[in-house]
């Protein structure tokens, strides 16, 4: 009785995994580029960041432009992967990569990554 209960427990788990399978891949989003590198938000995303980053580092640091990215869409959010230009202390220009969390209907940002792009 026992054995046969488990067989039947572990049967329907395999049904309900195999079924549930198609939805999760369905609502599985990819990283896709962004179409207009110069839109407003965008811009003001990869502003922000460089921003963040000075802010957290207590280093001098300016926005320059966004030379490419990448994003994926969330439940709630967005999720960007951004490369771009911005100009050290030392009028140095350089090459950033900037991953930022953006949730516009809670007024939610986050810098997730910010480093020299190598």
């Amino acid at each position: 009785m026992r054995r046969t209960h488990a067989i039947l427990c572990v049967t329907i788990a395999a049904v309900i995994c195999v079924i549930a399978t198609p939805t999760i891949e369905g609502i599985e989003n990819h990283w896709e580029q962004i179409p207009n590198l110069n839109d407003p938000d965008v811009q003001e995303i990869a502003s922000w960041a460089v921003a963040e980053h000075a802010r957290q580092a207590n280093e001098w640091i300016q926005f320059e432009r966004v030379d490419s990215g990448m994003q994926i869409q969330t439940v709630s959010g967005t999720n960007y992967k951004l490369l771009l230009k911005a100009v050290n202390r030392n009028i140095k220009e350089g090459v950033y990569r900037a991953d930022v969390y953006d949730e516009p209907s809670t007024h939610t940002r986050t810098l997730e990554y910010f480093a020299p792009a190598l």
